[in-house]
Formats: structure tokens, sequence, C-alpha cells
């Protein structure tokens, strides 16, 4: 069927059912970032492959909302299917609901998926158009559509050990039980993946780029279940489990345990990640507290061996990194290099690396114009031959047994211009003003996005993106609770907690640049004035110079800049070969 085709089986359907509109999320039942290919219906209906987005469909308009980042991507993927881009005004936000409520007749139906909706944005859906009377129910309209459907993914799961995690798995869900106590929950419902796996020391291969296994879990202070498909488990790490106070269901049992959990009781339920379905299974009369699932803030704390196997990762990466910007460098008009065998190649030199177990992300390599779409996806038939001049950016990372890695560079070419220099330098400046800020403890995400901000605000340039976001131990590459963005979250940063800092410029049909590392928040010392924190940088890759406008430096910068490429040598270099160790100190070299 053509995305048209497909359109109008929804319009008969939707008319069948007396829907007269119907959305359609990016999310499974887990409210997960990436989806396995069973719950993709976005590209099956519409052919837009991007994270983020939505599809609403009604008699005689068919749209996908989505933000800047794939602005430029959506509209040659929406051509000829039927579907219009909608562009948000405010990122991340549903700004479809008050559409709906402006054009939608009083008394309407308005349809969606219950498994495939968060509570938090099937309430907001709610509470938006119940002044115009309209309906909202569930329906399933993509399964009956989708008649090659991938099927739910069996890959096999696996428990790391505890003194790879660094704490065991009773010892983190006392820690869970404590917080439920402290609110006054008898229970708590777990769907999101990364929750599930930091809780229970499981790894998976369920979703791509992220190390996670389709599973839920409901705690309560008497026991724990897990709800997972139990062939995906070794019969030891059944029984370790087991050893560990944790007792195992079938996967969807998960819809009978919440029917059964007692009517005068109260669940702890985090509304932004878990499904509205879920929500609708629980008695009538059970008190629901609504929260940031505790788990979600205990795995942002990495623990010192969590901490001490990131570094190691660091390392590889870096290793990795150091020998994929040599080959190109010397391959570079040797022979053809294009954006997609460039990352193909950066991929292959980390899979070499001890302890890979793929990639965290989807590499984001463009050249020149293609650098200026901040979540650029290459594809082998749509990739540039990468030449000499110009700009070429690279945002990639790696899943290691012990670490998971996030990293953005920019390699200028041989040939670049002035204002590609000064860009560079700016967002460079930006980076380095956020690496070395000494704050004191309570600071959010919010005032330290500013600062970062502050090099390229002073020249009237913004970035539309956030600057920094969390990310997992050999987990998520995306992981909250805290961010580095201009939103308000009210999250204050605390030692232990591994963010990025990325910030950017990005000028449409010429270049981007971004430059990233990963940072470990730390203690920085008491004063009379209170306790300060500070950034350690973790990765470990050079920023090259050779672009550099030092004109646009203060004293400060360029001697953070020395330094920190001075260490990058002195920590790759014993697991360098001496060629590449020589290439590598000509490169780190002081300007």
């Amino acid at each position: 069927m053509t995305f048209v085709a497909k359109l109008q089986a929804l319009r008969t359907l939707m008319a069948e059912q007396k829907i007269d509109a119907y959305i359609i999320t990016a999310a499974d039942p887990h409210i997960s970032e990436y989806l396995p290919a069973h719950y993709k219906a976005i590209p099956f209906f519409s052919g837009f492959t991007g994270s983020a987005g939505t599809l609403v469909i009604t008699k005689d308009f068919a749209g996908l909302w989505t933000d800047s980042r794939y602005f430029t991507q959506a509209e040659p993927q929406l051509q000829g299917s039927g579907y219009e881009l909608v562009k948000l005004k405010v990122p991340h936000t549903p700004e479809y609901i008050e559409w709906l409520s402006e054009v939608m007749p009083e008394n309407a139906t308005v349809a969606f998926n219950y498994q495939l909706i968060s509570v938090a944005l099937a309430l907001e859906i709610q509470a938006g158009l119940e002044k115009q009377h309209i309906q909202i129910v569930d329906a399933d309209l993509i399964g009956p559509l989708w008649s090659d459907r991938p099927a739910l993914p069996t890959e096999k799961a696996f428990l790391i050990a505890e003194k790879d995690a660094g704490l065991s798995i009773s010892a983190k869900l006392e820690q869970v039980k404590a917080q439920l106590k402290t609110v006054g929950a008898q229970s708590h419902l777990i769907s999101s993946l990364d929750d599930i796996a930091w809780l229970f020391n499981i790894r998976g291969k369920d979703v791509d780029y992220n190390p996670v296994a389709l599973s839920f879990a409901l705690i309560t202070l008497q026991e724990a279940k897990l709800f997972i498909d139990a062939a995906k488990l070794a019969d030891n790490d059944i029984n370790t489990l087991k050893q560990q106070g944790v007792t195992l269901y079938p996967y969807a049992a998960i819809n009978d345990a919440l029917k059964e959990l007692p009517s005068d009781s109260a669940v702890f339920i985090d509304f932004k990640r878990n499904c509205f379905g879920l929500y609708q299974l629980l008695p009538a009369t059970i008190k629901v507290i609504s929260g940031i699932n505790p788990s979600t803030h205990l795995k942002s704390l990495k623990n010192e061996t969590e901490i001490n196997h990131i570094r190691k990762a660091m390392v590889q990466d870096g290793v990795a990194m150091t020998r994929f910007f040599k080959w190109m460098e010397e391959r570079l008009g040797e022979e053809q290099i294009t954006e997609w065998s460039a990352a193909e190649k950066l991929a292959a030199f980390r899979a070499e690396q001890p302890g890979f177990a793929g990639l965290s992300f989807n590499t984001i390599a463009g050249f020149n114009a293609n650098g200026a779409l901040p979540h650029y996806s290459v594809s082998l038939e749509s990739s540039l031959e990468i030449q000499p001049e110009g700009l070429f950016l690279v945002d990639s990372g790696g899943q290691y047994l012990y670490g998971t890695t996030d990293i953005t560079r920019v390699m200028p070419m041989s040939n670049y211009s002035a204002q590609q220099a000064d860009d560079y330098t700016l967002v460079l400046k930006g980076l380095i003003e956020g690496s070395k800020l000494v704050f004191p403890e309570g600071t959010k995400g919010y005032q330290i996005d500013s600062i970062c901000r502050k090099p390229l605000w002073e020249h009237s340039i913004n970035f539309g993106h956030g600057t920094g976001h969390g990310i997992g131990f050999f987990l998520n590459v995306h992981e909250g609770p805290q961010n580095i963005s201009p939103a308000n979250v009210d999250v204050p940063f605390k030692p232990g907690m591994v963010t990025s800092i990325e910030p950017g410029i990005y000028r449409p049909g010429s270049h981007g640049v971004r430059i990233e590392n990963l940072v470990l928040c730390v203690n920085h010392g008491s004063s009379v004035f209170g306790n300060f924190l500070s950034f350690e940088t973790l990765t470990l890759c050079y920023i090259d110079t050779r672009i550099v406008n030092k004109a646009l430096l203060e004293a400060g910068q360029l001697s953070w800049l020395n330094a920190y490429n001075n260490r990058v040598f002195d920590q790759l270099q014993p697991h360098l070969s001496a060629e590449e160790a020589s290439w590598l100190k000509a490169k780190c070299q002081p300007i």
C-alpha cells in the first residue's frame, strides 16, 4: 500500500468507528525514546523517520507535528504521502491539542491507542478538549492495517555482575522501597525500560541503541515483581534474581497485576513514563501518587564503580576516535569518502575496542550544509561525498559493557571560511565556559545553560536544542532527570551526575558546528557561602585547534583548551601505536 492508500484506509476505519480525529504518537507501552520496529507506526503510515513527531488525521486533513530539528528532513519524506508538515513553535509541546479544539465541532470524538501514549499526555489532551465537550476514546487503528507488522523482539537479556554495577539488586530495591514509604505509597509501577534495567541490573537487545529488555515492574513494600519473557534469561540469571528477592511473571501479566492491587492502597506512578492504558486498569478507588520514578533519581547518581568503568569506556572511545580522524586525514583525497562510509568506518573502529556492545545512537555525520541539521540522519542513498573544503560534523557514541559515550567533533577541511572559523571558536567558548564552571549546590540546568550560551548570545547567535542531557551507565544515551536547557527543569545538579555539554551554531544551507564532551558533576569545595560543585570532563578526544580564531578566546579559555588536549594525549598515548601517538601529539600541541 502507498502512504496515500494507508491514509485512506485509516479514514475508512475512522468513519466506521465514528472517530472524527485520530492521533498517532511516536511511542510504545514503555514510552521509550527509541522504539522496537513493532511500534514504528509513524514511518509506516507517513514515511517520516525522525524520532520526534505526532500524526493527527481528520476526515479532511492529515498533519505531522514536529520541531525544527526535523523540518528539513520531514518535507521531502512527507512529499506525496498525504500528510502536511506542521511546524511546532515550541519543541516537545503538543500544539495539536489547541488545533483540535479549534477545528473539531462540539461533541466530536478524538481517538488514540491508550497503550501508546503517556498518562501525562493523555490527561493533557483530555483537559484541552473537554471545554469543547470533545470525547476521547481508546482505539487501535494501527494493527488492523499493518499486515506485515514486525513481531515484538525476542532477543536474549542478561544480568551485569554486582561487582560491575557497584550495587546489588536487593540494595537498589530497598532504596526504592524507602522512597515509597516516604511518599506514603504501598506499590510502584515502572514501565520505563532503562529504570527497570538499572533497578534489576539487567541489560538486553530489544531496542536499537538502548541495551534494554521489554519488561514491566511492580514494586510493593513486601515484594518485587518483574514482568518479562523468562525465555530471554539464562537459568543462572533467573536464580540470581530470585535470590535477590525478585519474582518473575510473564510480560503480559502486568494487566492482571494492576487490576488486583488493593483498592484502598496508594500506588506511585510516573505520569510521563507510563502509558495511559495501564493507568486505566487501576482500581477506581486506589489512590494515585504521581512523580518522577525514584529509580530515575537514583541511577543518575553514578557510584564509584560505575564512574571508574565510565572512565575506562572514555579511553576506549578516545582511541577509536583518534584512529578515525587519523584515517580521515590520511585517506581524504586518496579515496572517495562519503558521510555514510565515514560513519561506517567510525563504527568499525569502535567495534575493535574491548567490551564494545553497539552504537549508543545513529551516528550523525554531516558535511557542510548537512551539518546544519542537528539530527541529520545519513543514508546510503543521500550520502554526500566529503570534499576538502568546509566542515565535517560527527556526533556519535558507543555502548560498552562498562559505559556509554556520546561525543561531537567538527573536522575542518583544508579550506574553510572565516565565518566557519568564528562559529567554531564561539561554540568552543561555550563548551569551555560550561566545562570550567564552579557553581553553588542547588544550581539547576537552566542556570548552567545560559552560561554556555553567553559567548554566542554576545554575537546575537543562538541554537534551538538543549545544551546537555544526562547519560546512562551502559544504558540510554539520553537520561534524566537532569538536563542543561532553557526549560525550567526543577532538578539540581548533584555529584555523580554525568551530563553532556554540547552548544552549537547552525547556518542552514551552509554549515553546522557542535562540540560535545561528557562531564561528571563533582564536589568542588566549601566556604562560608556554602558547598560548591564543578565538572570533571570525562570525554577523551582532541579538539582540533587548526580552525580556532585565537583572537576570540580569553586567556583562561585558551589555557583550558591546551590543558585539555594535553590530558587527552597523556591518557590515550599508552593505548596507541607509536605512529598513532606521534600523530595525536601533533594534534594536541598547545596554541
